[in-house]
C-alpha cells in the first residue's frame, strides 16, 4: 500500500540482504492483464478514472491503464502512514490530494498492497464524501494475515503470505522499487524487516 515502508535504522556495514523471488515479472503481467479484462467487464461502457497511491502503485496503474480497452485517465494521491518505521503508526494523513474531481466519475484506487486496511480505510472514507459513481478497489498484493481494517479489494492480483516484500513499486529504504518481480526481503544474520 501507500504504507510506505522507511527503515528504522539503516543498515549497518557488511550486513548482507537478499530478495526471494516470489511472483515472477511473467505471471505479474498475465494477471494484469486478466485483472484489466474484469474491470472493463464491469464498467463495459464507463470512462474510468484511475487513482494511484504514491509511490508503490504506480508499476501497477500504468501497466494496468495500458491493459484496460476504452477510456481511461488517472490521478494520483499520496499518504504517509509509516513514518520512519516498518511497521504502520496505524495514523494516516493525506499528503498529496487529487488534481481534479472524482464526482459522479467510476473511480478505481490501485493500490500496490492491502496489509493492513488502514490507508485503504481512510482513502475510501475520504473518497466516499466526493462522491464518485462508482468506487472499486485493485490492489496487486493482499496480505489477509495482517490486516485490521474491515476493507477488502473488489480486484486482487495475488494473496501473498505475511512476508516483507520488496520489488515492482514495493521498496525498502527506498530501494528495490525497480525490481520487476515481488520478491521477499532477507536482511543478513537472519534478520527481517519489521512487517
Amino acid at each position: 500500500m501507500a504504507e510506505a515502508r522507511t527503515a528504522k535504522g539503516k543498515i549497518r556495514q557488511g550486513q548482507k540482504e537478499s530478495v526471494r523471488p516470489l511472483i515472477p515479472a511473467a505471471r505479474i503481467q498475465k494477471r494484469i492483464r486478466a485483472m484489466a479484462k474484469e474491470i472493463r467487464r464491469d464498467f463495459p461502457e464507463e470512462r474510468l478514472h484511475l487513482v494511484s497511491v504514491l509511490k508503490g502503485g504506480v508499476f501497477f496503474l500504468t501497466d494496468l491503464a495500458r491493459s484496460i480497452p476504452g477510456e481511461v485517465s488517472f490521478d494520483f494521491i499520496a499518504v504517509a502512514s509509516y513514518g520512519q518505521n516498518t511497521h504502520s503508526s496505524g495514523q494516516v494523513r493525506l499528503t498529496r490530494d487529487l488534481d481534479s474531481s472524482i464526482e459522479g466519475r467510476t473511480v478505481v484506487v490501485v493500490e500496490d498492497i492491502l496489509d493492513t486496511g488502514m490507508t485503504l480505510q481512510y482513502l475510501l472514507r475520504l473518497f466516499q464524501q466526493r462522491k464518485p459513481k462508482h468506487l472499486r478497489v485493485a490492489v496487486l498484493l493482499d496480505k489477509p494475515e495482517r490486516r485490521i481494517a474491515a476493507v477488502r479489494a473488489d480486484y486482487v492480483g495475488f494473496t501473498i503470505p505475511n512476508e516483507f516484500v520488496v520489488g515492482y513499486g514495493l521498496d525498502y529504504s527506498e530501494r528495490y522499487r525497480n525490481l520487476p518481480y515481488v520478491g521477499i526481503l532477507k536482511l543478513g544474520s537472519g534478520a527481517k524487516p519489521q512487517k
